[in-house]
């Protein structure tokens, strides 16, 4: 349903699109108001999902010109063009909210953390124990709240621990390959 955009005028479409932009950056979007009678509320509507979903997936893909313009071929040139220039010059400020916006997923974000090695030499059970153990400190935001969890670990608990952090590395690294 994007070529409803061309019921606007090519010169009036740059500040239509910087307003799509500004309302998938969490501000002001545009208003229907603002653009009289040219659409019902069915074609506003579907406009704004469509410019909004189409501006998301290029910037979350990083798509390249090329391939914004292969999403864009409905739309005459000179729309085409100019939502491609309003994607490229706020590129990094969608992306940023994109990124806002997948983090806010969670509710529980890891601020900082920190850690210390100990070597436990006995307990109130054996009188040598000689075992390494780790304590980490992490620091959480959860609602805007910080939290601190402290955790012990032994080898074996730490080792299961890098293990599936470097699971979760490799699928992080497979999903950003092109």
């Amino acid at each position: 349903m994007i070529h409803f955009l061309e019921k606007l005028p090519s010169e009036e479409c740059p500040k239509l699109i910087h307003r799509v932009v500004d309302g998938v950056c969490g501000r002001s979007g545009p208003r229907r108001t603002d653009y009289g009678e040219r659409w019902s509320l069915t074609e506003w509507v579907e406009l704004m999902n469509t410019l909004s979903s189409c501006i998301r997936f290029a910037v979350g893909r990083g798509c390249s010109d090329q391939e914004i313009r292969e999403l864009l071929r409905e739309l005459e040139t000179a729309h085409a063009e100019a939502v491609l220039q309003c994607v490229r010059s706020r590129f990094d400020e969608i992306r940023h909210a994109l990124v806002d916006r997948t983090n806010g997923i969670s509710s529980t974000q890891l601020q900082d953390f920190n850690w210390q090695l100990k070597l436990a030499l006995s307990s109130d059970k054996l009188s040598a124990l000689n075992t390494p153990l780790l304590n980490l400190s992490l620091d959480l935001k959860e609602n805007g709240i910080q939290r601190t969890v402290n955790i012990e670990m032994n080898k074996e608990e730490l080792q299961t621990l890098i293990s599936a952090l470097e699971a979760a590395n490799k699928v992080i690294l497979k999903l950003k390959a092109p």
